[in-house]
């Protein structure tokens, strides 16, 4: 029997599990509710009921993931600084601009490739605007690629080598090759769930000349004249510096995809203590190695395109940084605590299931990616419970982009910034919450994406 200090009754040790995962479904649900910092610090309160309330011995903190996080998420805020992603932007609005009538497919692929070479999503803001404007303007429900391009920003985060979430699976498989692995199943995989969604999405709702909702909105002299002017490029002022930063960040790329894909060009070091950095044999982890080339190419940036750090402060991805790393920080450090407590009642209770349909940990990983909303934060609690539960790597690959249902719940940022561009009206959140705009792409894109890679994962590996 569990005992407790503030919870002496006797409810045998099933029922003390049971009281502790309510305890952890609630800071999680209660976190995700109040934003920003909310899943760190619910997170963290969990911890302290965990520790004094139940007698649990911590978990190790996730310091590689929150390492890895500052360190790519201050890369790509310098090229935000350098004026790099303007031009990444500017690029991307001419593809999309360039043959408006098949925007449901050429949006979606064109936000696809940009999260994935940037590593976050949150580059999609500055083209949901313009995806909502050419489609409207061409008579095509923005609803439509506005929705499947948002889940396609999110698919993008598995398999991208600049993201939080592919660098933290990574870490977790630790062996050699593990980054290029991730890619080769899970991009194509990822590509093939956003096609998927793009038909799913093509004759989503209402055309727009018979929508109730947008034919109102015509009567008013203002939007009927801006629907009705041409589709114009926006123009940029681009910094000098912007295209070199883009060079530099892109050589980070490669530099990170060659050493995970050929660790024999790394130095040995010579056995010692495992560390954050190194290990026991004296070969370099993939964390340490994400952090250095990716750190050392923010400095190659700023130095040659002259930008400031204060700069690189004030970029809104740099300020997004904090709210990421506190949110993995407390809520990844509850969940791993809890489920290392709990390591034995878990594999008896899912362990024979899991390795007879590996499949269905994909389940589990969902709906936790549901309640976390972030993928780097639900890889880092969830893929050590599957290796624990006996998954293989290519099982555990398989699963991966299991981890991008952050658009479930309507209150991602992405989906928020999605439904405030459309200013049809098409693309909105239900009456009962879940049938909203994005629910069906995204269901059919990730079930193809997992399904995929799960093929894909028993072939390569």
């Amino acid at each position: 029997m569990i005992r407790s200090f503030y919870l002496p009754v006797n409810v045998g040790e099933y029922g003390m599990i049971w009281i502790q995962f309510i305890i952890l479904i609630a800071m999680i649900l209660i976190g995700s509710r109040m934003k920003g910092i909310g899943l760190g610090v619910m997170g963290m309160l969990g911890m302290l009921v965990f520790v004094l309330g139940f007698g649990m011995r911590p978990a190790e903190p996730p310091l590689d993931v929150m390492l890895i996080i500052l360190a790519i998420v201050t890369t790509a805020a310098t090229l935000q600084a350098a004026g790099g992603l303007d031009y990444l932007v500017g690029v991307a609005e001419k593809i999309i601009r360039s043959n408006p009538s098949r925007i449901v497919f050429i949006a979606p692929f064109t936000v696809f490739f940009l999260c994935l070479f940037a590593g976050t999503s949150h580059v999609v803001y500055s083209l949901l605007p313009i995806i909502a404007e050419v489609s409207a303007k061409k008579r095509i429900r923005p609803e439509r690629p506005l929705s499947i391009s948002v889940v396609a920003a999110h698919l993008a985060l598995t398999g991208s080598p600049m993201s939080a979430a592919t660098a933290a699976l990574a870490t977790i498989l630790a062996y050699n090759g593990a980054t290029i692995h991730i890619m080769m199943v899970c991009i194509p995989a990822c590509l093939l769930g956003v096609l998927a969604g793009c038909f799913t999405a093509i004759k989503m709702g209402k055309e727009l000349e018979a929508d109730p909702v947008f034919l109102e909105k015509m009567k008013d002299a203002e939007f009927s004249s801006w629907i009705n002017s041409g589709i114009q490029q926006t123009k940029r002022d681009l910094k000098p510096g912007a295209k070199k930063s883009v060079l530099v960040f892109g050589a980070a790329i490669l530099f990170v995809v060659v050493f995970g894909a050929f660790p024999a060009l790394l130095p040995n070091l010579g056995e010692g203590k495992e560390n954050f950095a190194v290990k026991a044999d004296g070969t370099l982890k993939m964390a340490a190695i994400i952090v250095l080339v990716t750190l050392s190419a923010s400095a190659v940036m700023m130095g040659i395109t002259k930008t400031k750090s204060a700069e690189v402060m004030k970029a809104t991805l740099f300020t997004a940084m904090a709210a990421a790393v506190v949110s993995v920080f407390g809520v990844v450090w509850m969940s791993a605590t809890f489920m290392a407590h709990n390591e034995t009642a878990i594999k008896s209770a899912m362990g024979s299931i899991i390795n007879l349909y590996p499949w269905t940990f994909a389940i589990a990983v969902f709906m936790m990616g549901i309640l976390m909303f972030s993928q780097a934060a639900t890889t880092r609690a969830m893929m050590p419970l599957g290796l624990t539960l006996g998954l293989s790597h290519g099982a555990l690959i398989g699963v991966f982009p299991a981890v991008n249902s952050d658009f479930v719940l309507p209150g991602y940022p992405t989906l928020l910034a999605a439904i405030n561009v459309d200013r049809t009206g098409s693309t909105q959140i239900g009456k009962y919450i879940f049938n909203h705009s994005f629910i069906r792409p995204g269901m059919v894109a990730i079930s193809v994406a997992v399904a995929t890679s799960f093929l894909l994962g028993s072939f390569f590996l």
